[in-house]
């Protein structure tokens, strides 16, 4: 019966640790995002088509 409670206290840990990383990532991906249109609108003068 042991295993199984350390078995499932990794698989918790595992969930949580990938959770937190996977809201990092997704977070400087949106800053990212947003300061790269930044730029566009700020030098949308500037682009001939």
């Amino acid at each position: 019966m042991e295993k199984a409670y350390k078995t499932m206290k990794h698989s918790g840990t595992l969930s949580i640790s990938l959770g937190v990383i996977t809201i990092v990532v997704g977070l400087v991906t949106g800053i990212l995002l947003l300061s790269s249109g930044g730029v566009l609108l700020r030098n949308k003068r500037h682009i001939v088509w």
